[in-house]
């Protein structure tokens, strides 16, 4: 009986409260359509995240597809504006300032019709889409049928960025020639290779061996056919159509400033990048204020090696003499292996928190191995169905010198982006949307950190080691000068090389490699000089005002707790984490 007297008067209570929305749950429900959205909209994205619900579909590419998408951000801007941030709890609040902020972002962005430009050497459909085989769920007759839908839909992206393109002439929003150039050369590799050969056939290989012989005939037949009247025709017509009529139209200026909007462009790409208030010209003499820092240690170290010449001839001496490179690319990859092994040992001692997720290491794929850079890291799904990838590239082995490799696997792998990255997919007390956040002074500024971490375990005892990490530290030191001396000053490509020449120890392919990307993705380049030197500070600052109670491996868990994170917020949490600890 006190039941029934009981349970009436909840619901009374339930409905008292129901007429003040809770804040907390309006803001958790964003952030799941947040994430239905962004499986719904960039299904490759959502395969790549281990979500396989849209595995025959791809992203719209059309200008109705980022219209659309564009109006969906407006909505859940209008959603999260009608939060009442006064009764979001503490957690929450944060969630709050990074998602609008990210909305905020995203519709200041639009403006400046980014998608006029789908193609450089460094990223676009012709070289991100045969990557899909590395993620895409191939176990089952269905499997393959969505794979060969989706496989179809290549021919619509393939026409609306030709559309686009053609826009972007009309507006002279194009992207400079010499990066046409090499975008020719890698769809003309794909395209030209065999079909038997060609990316997209690699699931072939992976069928069950114990399906039936006339399935799997017809799953090799099916897939044949679509690649031969579907991807390389398509492939074919991106070709014809970018030597034809786009190169004579693209610019023969470099920088960004070269594009309508440019500096305001510029601006953008630097609050974007850094998560900071500096200028072009703060950045550039940051830049060369570290130049010369780096550069004297690099000429201590070269003594205490015993080279007599000066510097640039010990770093010409290094990059041509073949002790210095390898002539087995097989060889290269066991040294990288073994490096990493001796790496992982030294974990525990550097963190408290290590992520579960495995890593292995890759080849570099040959259709954007010329253009692309040393080394790439690509992040697990977060349902771990497979490990993060630390790609390495093998192309022209005389211009991968030996002496980086330590400073090149701490960067790319452990205790750098494998790490963090793994880490922050791992706290799932935090919303999706936050997890996925990739805020670039972070990531790469924490990776440029992680690269010093091997003087302190030992991995630098070899003295041409940590040249290479100097060199290393030199090439991102220069980065800020010459992103902001091309962008914002005018250099033209080739000054850009000469000056990352004369400074920084790497080849001459992977310089003029280095110079093209940060002339096409302006402002990323900034991001990894200005977020390790703030980490820094605040390892200085955290050890100066704690003393013996600094714990290193609890500040570096502090440090990857909240995931990624704009640096002002990074500064306020460990402000607040040596609070805590006096």
């Amino acid at each position: 009986m006190k039941l029934l007297y009981f349970v009436p008067f909840l619901l009374v209570i339930l409905n008292g409260c129901s007429s003040k929305p809770d804040s907390n749950l309006m803001l958790s429900q964003l952030f799941n359509d947040y994430k239905e959205y962004s499986m719904r909209n960039f299904p490759e994205g959502a395969t790549y995240d281990g979500d396989h619900r849209y595995d025959d579909k791809l992203t719209d590419l059309s200008e109705s597809g980022v219209s659309s998408r564009l109006d969906s951000i407006r909505t859940f801007r209008k959603r999260i504006k009608e939060i009442d941030t006064s009764m979001l709890n503490s957690e929450n609040k944060v969630n709050y300032k990074l998602v609008s902020d990210m909305l905020e972002e995203i519709i200041t962005g639009e403006k400046f019709h980014n998608y006029l430009i789908p193609l450089t050497q460094q990223d676009g459909i012709h070289i991100a889409f045969p990557q899909i085989i590395e993620s895409q769920l191939l176990k089952s007759p269905s499997d393959y049928s969505r794979y060969f839908a989706r496989l179809k839909e290549f021919d619509k992206q393939v026409s609306d960025v030709i559309v686009n393109m053609k826009k972007g002439m009309k507006l002279k929003v194009v992207p400079p020639k010499f990066s046409m150039e090499q975008v020719l050369t890698q769809i003309k590799t794909i395209k030209n290779t065999p079909t038997d050969s060609i990316p997209f056939m690699q699931p072939i290989h992976t069928i069950d061996s114990n399906w039936k012989s006339e399935d799997k005939l017809k799953i090799v037949s099916e897939l044949t056919s679509i690649i031969n009247t579907h991807i390389k025709p398509s492939y074919q017509r991106l070709y014809d159509f970018i030597r034809n009529e786009y190169l004579p139209n693209c610019r023969t200026d470099d920088g960004v400033w070269s594009l309508p909007d440019g500096v305001e462009r510029y601006k953008f790409d630097i609050k974007h990048e850094t998560t900071t208030k500096m200028n072009a010209y703060e950045i550039f003499n940051l830049g060369m204020s570290e130049v010369q820092r780096i550069q004297t240690q690099m000429e201590q170290l070269k003594q205490q090696i015993g080279f007599k010449g000066t510097l640039q001839e010990f770093n010409k001496y290094l990059l041509t003499d073949s002790a210095f490179w390898y002539s087995d690319k097989q060889k290269m990859l066991e040294d990288f292996t073994e490096i990493l092994h001796t790496m992982d040992s030294k974990l525990p001692s550097l963190f408290g928190r290590l992520p579960k997720a495995p890593y292995s290491l890759k080849e570099m794929e040959t259709y954007r191995a010329k253009s692309a850079p040393q080394a790439y890291y690509y992040s697990a799904p977060e349902d771990r169905s497979r490990p993060g990838y630390f790609y390495v590239n093998t192309y022209d082995l005389p211009s991968r010198p030996k002496f980086t490799m330590t400073a090149l696997a701490l960067h790319e792998a452990v205790p750098g982006h494998h790490l963090q990255i793994s880490i922050a997919q791992e706290l799932k007390s935090l919303p999706w949307v936050r997890r996925q956040m990739g805020f670039t002074a972070f990531v790469e500024g924490w990776a440029l950190y992680a690269e010093s971490l091997g003087y302190e375990t030992g991995m630098y005892d070899d003295l041409y080691q940590r040249y290479g990490a100097l060199t290393f530290e030199m090439w991102r030191a220069c980065r800020l000068v010459v992103d902001a001396g091309i962008h914002s000053k005018h250099w033209t490509r080739e000054q850009a090389v000469q000056f990352m020449l004369t400074h920084a120890s790497n080849s001459e392919l992977d310089t003029r490699s280095e110079v093209d990307r940060y002339i096409v993705w302006p402002g990323q380049a900034l991001a990894y000089k200005i977020g390790e030197l703030k980490i820094k500070s605040l390892r200085k600052k955290a050890e100066s005002e704690l003393g013996n109670k600094f714990n290193l491996k609890n500040f570096h868990d502090a440090i990857l707790e909240n995931g990624a994170i704009p640096l002002d917020i990074l500064t306020n949490n460990i402000n607040r984490w040596i609070l805590a600890q006096k």
